[in-house]
């Protein structure tokens, strides 16, 4: 009798279906997708309607209940120091594959830009500095991160002669953070924005032969154009 009870004991501890105490703490898929979908609304949020905006206007961004926001951040600190996380993890990653990516200097500096204001770095950052946010180690981690790759796409132009000398960084971080922020009263679409940040950036760029012959060509195509 005993081994036999030892026996269904074994089998419970080592059968094919593993308790909960064996299972992998791994998030379930729907739980990161949840998590992203809230960090996402509320970068959008934050930039919208500032620090302050109402938890359950970011929970309603996101296609979720208020009780699924709390279960993944308790208050609103976590879910501030979380946005800020997210945002300069993923923009380190866009810079790195930025020059990767790219042979030309400026073109690899272009598209870190597109996706650093894709992700609002520069008003979200501004929005929650200004609020006072201290940074954890691991969000320091990740802005040294952007701006050691920043710095480096940014050298890398500046060497080739694609860029202005006297535009550093933080120019262009600020510049980000103008172009991301909604005025008020005006419809503020990503279209627009990327088309400004494409403005602001062929305006730093240093001319070469080929672009002065274009950019000399188009006036006169027009007179020509308005003149028939």
């Amino acid at each position: 009798m005993t081994t036999d009870v030892t026996s269904a004991a074994t089998e419970v501890t080592f059968g094919t279906e593993p308790t909960d105490t064996h299972r992998s703490h791994r998030p379930r898929a729907d739980a990161v997708r949840n998590r992203e979908r809230i960090l996402v609304a509320a970068r959008d949020v934050f930039v919208e309607d500032g620090p302050q905006a109402p938890l359950d206007e970011i929970a309603k961004r996101a296609g979720i209940g208020n009780a699924t926001l709390y279960r993944h951040f308790a208050d609103r600190q976590s879910l501030l120091q979380a946005v800020l996380l997210f945002i300069m993890r993923r923009t380190a990653d866009h810079a790195e594959t930025a020059s990767v990516e790219n042979i030309d200097a400026f073109a690899a500096l272009r598209q870190f830009m597109h996706h650093a204001v894709d992700e609002r770095i520069g008003a979200v950052c501004g929005l929650l500095l200004e609020k006072g946010e201290q940074m954890s180690v691991e969000l320091s981690s990740q802005c040294s991160r952007v701006e050691t790759t920043g710095e480096s796409l940014l050298d890398r132009a500046r060497t080739n002669g694609q860029i202005r000398n006297d535009v550093g960084l933080e120019d262009l971080i600020v510049s980000m953070s103008q172009l991301s922020r909604p005025l008020p009263g005006v419809e503020f679409l990503d279209k627009d924005v990327h088309r400004r940040l494409d403005l602001l950036l062929d305006g730093l760029r240093v001319p070469t032969p080929a672009s002065i012959a274009a950019a000399g060509e188009e006036p006169a195509m027009a007179r020509t154009k308005h003149m028939s």
